[in-house]
């Protein structure tokens, strides 16, 4: 970023005198700005307040700061003229040693009249280098603001200085006239008589000037009240954008919650209010007055937001907290301490807050621990009302309407307070409203009331009336959701790939079709969690955040190396493992459980052909028992990870070392996986998974057409699961490289030979199925009928 000096260099040589005169003052010429650029830059001018004596030591001790800089260059120049220059500049800053806030405000105009002069000028030579970087929107207007009033105050200081010259003036014409009249010649001295003439031109003359320049000041209020509205409502814009990118926040979109910008943009204008109101109250103009209390009263009620937002699911006698930061601290009146009250309102009460803009009388809940005080922090400058051990104790259900849930119904928390601002007369009655957020009593209610939270805040409009939501949405968009808050939740950069974003959409709109583009087709708020799944005890959100939990707390770094497909449905199961041989497996989610991962793999048939077996799915329960890395390690039927990966050197780095310390004389024991008809030697007493078989030997048991089995897919489910859940598929570790495995059979013929090129979406194992497989160009139902798909050996 080139430096603002090196920017206003460009310019000077182009800049008239009277402009230059205007940018550096005589008590802190050009020259000093020059010679002490980068120095000047590097100080923190804007954080010193000039209202405040306390930061008088610190102006103090720049003013000796520049001192000793300029007699330091003076000694190490060799040029004679400029250390004589130097030194004079040096023994100049003395005129600061009695008033050195004055120099922190010369210095605080000069950069930002320099800023403005470069946001309004184009650079000679910008059209050959790259453009520097900019000031901020914000900085910008606040710069021309201040200049405003500058201005403002400079036509008044000349008015003010106009006023006593014509005051004496007129005093000198007055006197004048009293000699005339007095003289021996009855008035007709011709030396008098001509100053009488010139002196009463003058005061004419002051007159006329004095007039000009306060019709200029009016005009120049008008512009600035002007240009403070439009500033002031970017800011008001940019406070709902941050509270807006909040709100997203819940879904895993990025937000950046420092509000310390913000806050001093506010205070900047709270201000530059101040300085205008009190330059109107010299010459009262009503419109201009009127405006600027308006101006202060959005102000001062926007600057108050919930920066630490309450959970959007609270359980009821459970403890929680939340933070309410004033972004006008600094500017609350000394004396008594600011008390923040909280109460929970309903949807409909949150509705009339916009409208009226009134605390509502009536408590729909009682909130435990609801006020808390407004407190500065010196180290943050910050100013937060902490509300630590909030709860709610009941809460006041509204009459449902319908099939409607309670852990639909949306509240709020409403914070409030009056203030006392510095510089205002009267107090100011303020309050916030939170995120929506729902109320439950049990935990087994978490689950619905997220999905709610989901809805809102991943399709609610910025500007709604509170809390409106679409009953429909396109896919696309429910499909964005879906992947934000997968990524967010299990804390990963690998996000869902088009394969599993098809499967999601066929499982939503229960439509198995592998091909079709569902991108435009309307998902409904009883589609996401209302209606259960086809065949299924649960919703289809139930099912989704089955899949994230489980894989945040025991798949992550599967799922991030690409060792897990993920999402898959089952005619795309069977066309990619169709024609992979024996001990070919790959990990999907289970489709028919809530909360479980299987292994899909190629096994021999009884007729010496090979089907698609399923391993009855590993739920989180089995998966704190034993890792899913040993679990593979332990199935000795499975080989080689689709296309055709050794699992061993996939799944490797997962393995553990199962050898336990003998401690106490004890003999040790382990535990091992084994799949029901392994014919293969294994320890005693192992536990056993049932596979079960996905490809029909008998052509004439093929379905007519596709679809998911009505009831669960495993004939033998252990008693205590209830249900079954998403699918997975593996992809390639970033730690190997393909072309280090020697598989013992042919490879897929969709697999190109040479470097396995990994796609930058979703890194896998998986050749691109974009195209379907180069077989012929037979439907679906044909390949099911077909030879190859019999597989007979």
């Amino acid at each position: 970023m080139m430096a603002q000096w090196k920017q206003v260099q460009m310019q000077v040589q182009f800049l008239s005198t009277k402009t230059l005169n205007e940018l550096y003052p005589q008590t802190f010429p050009m020259d000093v700005r020059c010679y002490l650029a980068n120095w000047i830059e590097e100080q923190s001018w804007e954080d010193i307040v000039m209202d405040s004596p306390e930061q008088e030591a610190r102006a103090v001790g720049l003013l000796e700061q520049i001192t000793s800089l300029l007699q330091d260059l003076a000694q190490r120049n060799p040029n004679v003229v400029e250390k004589l220059r130097l030194q004079q500049f040096s023994r100049n800053m003395s005129v600061f040693r009695s008033q050195p806030l004055q120099l922190v405000k010369t210095v605080q105009d000069i950069l930002r009249k320099e800023r403005v002069l470069l946001s309004q000028t184009v650079s000679p030579v910008s059209h050959f280098s790259p453009s520097p970087a900019q000031p901020s929107e914000s900085n910008r207007d606040v710069d021309v603001l201040v200049l405003k009033v500058l201005e403002i105050q400079s036509c008044r200081q000349k008015i003010h200085q106009l006023q006593e010259e014509l005051n004496w003036e007129r005093q000198n014409f007055e006197s004048l006239q009293v000699q005339l009249q007095s003289h021996p010649s009855n008035g007709l001295d011709p030396n008098l008589s001509e100053q009488v003439v010139k002196l009463q031109s003058h005061i004419q003359q002051l007159e006329f000037n004095g007039k000009a320049i306060a019709k200029t000041r009016v005009q120049l209020l008008q512009d600035a009240v002007c240009c403070l509205e439009q500033c002031q409502s970017r800011l008001v814009q940019r406070i709902q954008a941050w509270r807006r990118e909040q709100h997203l926040a819940t879904i895993g979109a990025p937000f950046d919650d420092n509000l310390g910008p913000l806050q001093t943009w506010c205070e900047q204008l709270f201000g530059v209010n101040l300085k205008l109101k009190q330059e109107v109250l010299i010459e009262p103009i009503a419109e201009l007055q009127e405006k600027l209390g308006l101006l202060l009263q959005t102000l001062v009620q926007s600057s108050l937001t919930v920066d630490k937002q309450p959970p959007q699911v609270i359980k009821t006698q459970s403890k929680f907290s939340t933070t309410v930061r004033y972004l006008l601290g600094e500017k609350v009146a000394p004396g008594k301490p600011v008390l923040l009250k909280a109460q929970i309102v309903t949807e409909a009460q949150a509705r009339n807050l916009g409208q009226l803009g009134t605390i509502p009388s009536e408590n729909v809940g009682e909130l435990i621990n609801n006020t808390a005080i407004l407190e500065h922090n010196a180290s943050t400058k910050s100013t937060c009302a902490t509300f630590r051990n909030m709860s709610i104790k009941k809460i006041k259900r509204a009459d449902r309407k319908g099939s409607e849930s309670v852990t639909e119904e949306k509240f709020a928390l409403l914070f409030s307070t009056e203030i006392n601002i510095t510089g205002c007369d009267t107090p100011f009655r303020i309050q916030m409203i939170s995120l929506p957020v729902v109320v439950i009593v049990h935990g087994s209610q978490d689950n619905n009331a997220l999905a709610t939270i989901i809805w809102d805040c991943a399709f609610s409009e910025p500007d709604r009336v509170p809390f409106v939501v679409p009953e429909r949405v396109p896919w696309k968009q429910m499909c964005m959701t879906l992947d934000s808050k997968f990524t967010s939740e299990v804390q990963t950069q690998r996000h869902l790939d088009r394969f599993n974003q098809h499967f999601l959409a066929q499982k939503i709109f229960d439509k198995p079709d592998i091909s079709g583009d569902y991108s435009n087709m309307l998902v409904s708020w009883a589609q996401f969690n209302k209606e259960v799944l086809p065949g299924r005890p649960f919703t289809f959100w139930q099912w989704f955040d089955g899949v994230m939990e489980l894989t945040k707390k025991h798949l992550k770094s599967y799922w991030s190396d690409g060792l897990i497909f993920g999402f898959i449905g089952k005619q795309h199961l069977h066309l990619i493992l169709q024609d992979r041989p024996n001990g070919t497996f790959l990990l999907r989610f289970s489709d028919s459980e809530i909360g479980g991962i299987t292994i899909a793999y190629v096994a021999p048939s009884e007729n010496g052909g090979r089907k698609i077996q399923n391993i009855q799915p590993f739920t989180k329960r089995d998966l704190e028992i034993r890792c899913l890395g040993d679990r593979i390690r332990d199935i000795e039927l499975i080989t080689h990870v689709y296309p055709d990966f050794p699992k061993n050197d996939a799944f490797k780095k997962y393995y553990t070392d199962d050898s336990q310390p003998l401690n106490h004389g004890y003999i040790g024991v382990t535990m091992q996986t084994k799949v029901a008809g392994d014919t293969h030697p294994t320890s005693p007493s192992v536990p056993s998974m049932t596979p079960r078989s996905e490809t029909p030997q008998d052509p004439s048991l093929l379905p007519s057409h596709t679809s998911y089995p009505p009831g669960p897919v495993f004939s033998n489910m252990d008693p205590m699961r209830n249900g079954s859940v998403p699918v997975t598929v593996p992809v390639i570790s970033p730690f190997f490289s393909p072309q280090q495995f020697q598989p013992s059979f042919n490879t897929d013929s969709r697999v190109p030979p040479g470097p396995f090129h990994l796609d930058p979406v979703s890194i896998g194992l998986f050749p691109d199925l974009s195209e379907p497989p180069q077989q012929s160009s037979m439907e679906f139902e044909d390949i099911l009928d077909s030879e190859m798909y019999r597989m007979s050996s």
